[in-house]
């Protein structure tokens, strides 16, 4: 008969101390020593943003914005644009960092206005929410905006960012012109909104469409 095993030693994991390894004008890296669930001591290297405000809750916002104008589809307003990291164009939801004082949906409108030229209204906003924690500690709150296309000033926009192309893609169709983009040009896509193409996938899938309710 063999002997019970050992009873696992737990601890409620935490962070011991941060170290800064290096730092530079908008980021820096850190070791992060660690203590794990099973109470051993452990580093990490993490990256953190040198803009974050004492006084907000997150680091950024996303705009999720609804373009809705008299005899057009509703389409979803993005941003195309040279990341250098990637090292070459992404298509993504227009975002920027929150300012100092600003709410996110204060900060969601003056992104979206400077990035797209469009002037909209702020419908709702996710919690706190992070952006790859195995990397860094940013996080970003989702803002949904409803743009009237039939308002003068939304009818030709002026953007105030010179490098950002703005790309409109109809919300029923969504994932199809995206996959349709990706075949046609070397661009990657957020993972935040093909993750929102699935979803509106499901949202407009209908259930005779399902193979075993065919005829």
């Amino acid at each position: 008969m063999s002997n019970p095993e050992e009873p696992k030693v737990t601890a409620a994991p935490h962070v011991v101390k941060e170290e800064l390894i290096a730092a530079g004008k908008w980021l820096q890296l850190e070791k992060t020593t660690y203590v794990d669930p099973s109470g051993n001591v452990r580093t990490w290297e993490t990256v953190k943003r040198t803009t974050r405000r004492a006084n907000v809750e997150a680091d950024g916002v996303g705009i999720i914005a609804l373009l809705k104008q008299t005899l057009h589809k509703d389409c979803v307003v993005m941003v195309k644009q040279f990341r250098p990291p990637m090292g070459c164009y992404t298509l993504e939801f227009p975002a920027g960092l929150i300012d100092e004082g600003e709410s996110a949906e204060v900060a969601a409108l003056r992104e979206l206005k400077e990035e797209t030229g469009y002037k909209g209204e702020v419908v709702g906003v996710t919690p706190v929410t992070c952006l790859d924690p195995g990397l860094s500690n940013c996080t970003t709150q989702m803002v949904m905006v409803n743009i009237n296309g039939d308002e003068g000033e939304n009818i030709n926009p002026t953007q105030q960012l010179e490098f950002v192309e703005v790309v409109l893609l109809p919300l029923d169709e969504f994932q199809q012109k995206i996959d349709h983009l990706l075949k046609k040009e070397k661009i990657v896509v957020d993972a935040k909104v093909y993750i929102f193409a699935m979803g509106m996938v499901q949202a407009f899938f209908k259930p005779r469409e399902l193979p075993v309710l065919k005829q």
